[in-house]
């Protein structure tokens, strides 16, 4: 029979373990309830598609768009810059603006500004024609149109009675002597 000593001993080591897992299934159970409440899953696939759908619309302003514009140019329009100080070898021409940076010289990147600017037009152009289309059939809109309040000029919904700012009411009826 075990004596009495060696049950106190090893209790508080259960009640250690015990705590020990009741603390990892509580750090669990928050993180469980974190990662998947509907708006962080939400927006992670938002994320995800966002970023897929970025990739196809860099592709259509790559591959599709920018060659018969590249075509005004001997080169892609990404290469065209100019040079602003010349390299070390001061004579040396520059057909990449890589040979230009490797050589020393200073350039300004123009084609690569208007290309990026191309594509930034182009997914914003894409995104607000799927917020469009996605209006035609929701029953709330994506785009959220405003208005300037008459008596604090700060924006807020076209569809605001009062405004949160000011508390005016935005028929009119306080300008009008109502």
């Amino acid at each position: 029979m075990p004596s009495s000593n060696s049950d106190t001993e090893s209790l508080p080591l259960i009640n250690r373990g015990r705590n020990a897992v009741r603390r990892v299934t509580s750090v669990w159970s928050g993180f469980r309830d974190f990662a998947l409440r509907d708006n962080v899953l939400e927006v992670a696939i938002g994320l995800i598609v966002a970023s897929a759908f970025t990739s196809v619309v860099n592709s259509l302003v790559a591959d599709i768009i920018l060659p018969p514009i590249s075509l005004m140019w001997d080169q892609s329009l990404g290469e065209n810059f100019v040079i602003l100080k010349q390299g070390h070898n001061s004579t040396a021409h520059y057909n990449t603006f890589k040979q230009a940076q490797d050589d020393g010289a200073i350039t300004w990147n123009y084609g690569n500004f208007l290309e990026k600017l191309i594509q930034f037009v182009v997914l914003g152009a894409t995104l607000y024609s799927l917020a469009k289309f996605y209006s035609l059939f929701a029953t709330e809109s994506i785009i959220k149109y405003q208005t300037k309040c008459p008596a604090c000029k700060k924006d807020i919904s076209a569809k605001a009675k009062r405004c949160p700012f000011c508390t005016s009411w935005q028929d009119g009826r306080e300008f009008n002597g109502n």
